[in-house]
């Protein structure tokens, strides 16, 4: 028999399920973790929102309300107040954190001798835990002995000391001005990466086309950037808008629900209210509005690379 009218050899079917229950063996941690630490908490919190369920009845007992308790969320005093700060909060450090990260970016974009240690030096910021880096701001804030005042006092811009912290007037822009300080090297990471991978034959070209340096920015660099722009935004957007931690170890929210957003908020209803079914509400509610995103993120992604 030639080798051409030789049969083909067809693997037993016995071999062949074998050989797919070990790839589902391989998938089967990570299937498990994502079952165990995020499927089961988000299932839990769904139902706890359509429960009332407080600090009395959080072993059992707990009675159905249905959406009471996301009625009650929205009747909340501090309930739009709270989504205006949070709302204010992204919106300005979004801002700035593009602005400046894609300043950084066009400045990085061609090396010169230093650039890669002080390009490490911005990571720093992203490197320190959040509790750290909150607990040097606070004090950095602190009214009587901070660096702040004191710049701008010897700068004559002030006269009287500001308690950034402790004051209502001032509490939302301090928390604000540190998450800038925080997502600037998130975007600067991002953006420099994109604009590294930027074809350089179209600079040559614009620039033998008589082109300057800004009209080559504005004109090539932006347009060209427009995917990583997007994406650093929409991710930013996701990560800035459920902000805990920098909130809390700064101002926890006050005074006076000053610097309350959506994050804190929940915990008050949860860890100082025991309001559990309100709070699973909120977080619900933002849980949901996360997913928008994500899912608005990925689906601009793939258009972009189709």
């Amino acid at each position: 028999m030639t080798p051409s009218t030789a049969p083909l050899r067809v693997p037993h079917r016995p071999r062949r399920r074998l050989a797919h229950l070990g790839n589902y063996l391989f998938i089967a941690p990570a299937i498990v973790f994502l079952l165990v630490f995020m499927a089961y908490p988000i299932i839990l919190n769904i139902q706890m929102s359509f429960k009332g369920v407080t600090a009395a009845t959080l072993l059992g007992g707990a009675p159905w309300v249905g959406l009471q308790n996301y009625r009650d969320v929205f009747h909340y005093p501090a309930f739009p107040h709270t989504v205006s700060n949070t709302l204010i909060f992204t919106a300005v450090s979004l801002v700035f954190q593009l602005a400046i990260g894609l300043g950084l970016a066009a400045f990085y974009s061609r090396p010169f001798p230093g650039s890669s240690y002080m390009r490490g030096l911005y990571l720093l910021a992203w490197s320190i835990p959040i509790v750290v880096s909150g607990t040097v701001w606070r004090w950095l804030f602190d009214g009587e002995t901070g660096i702040v005042n004191y710049l701008l006092r010897s700068l004559h811009l002030v006269s009287d000391k500001i308690y950034w912290t402790s004051d209502a007037k001032y509490s939302l822009a301090a928390v604000i001005i540190i998450n800038i300080w925080l997502g600037i090297p998130f975007n600067l990471s991002l953006l420099l990466a994109a604009m590294q991978g930027l074809p350089p034959d179209v600079y040559e070209a614009a620039a033998i086309d008589g082109a300057t340096k800004g009209q080559q920015f504005r004109y090539i660099t932006l347009p060209l950037l427009r995917p990583a722009l997007l994406s650093t935004l929409v991710l930013g957007v996701i990560y800035t808008i459920k902000v805990f931690d920098v909130v809390f170890i700064t101002t926890a929210g006050g005074p006076l629900d000053s610097s309350q957003v959506v994050s804190t908020m929940a915990y008050k209803l949860v860890f100082q209210q025991y309001q559990f079914g309100q709070g699973a509400a909120l977080l619900n509610m933002l849980f949901l509005l996360l997913v928008i995103l994500a899912v608005f993120y990925v689906r601009t992604i793939n258009r972009e690379e189709q």
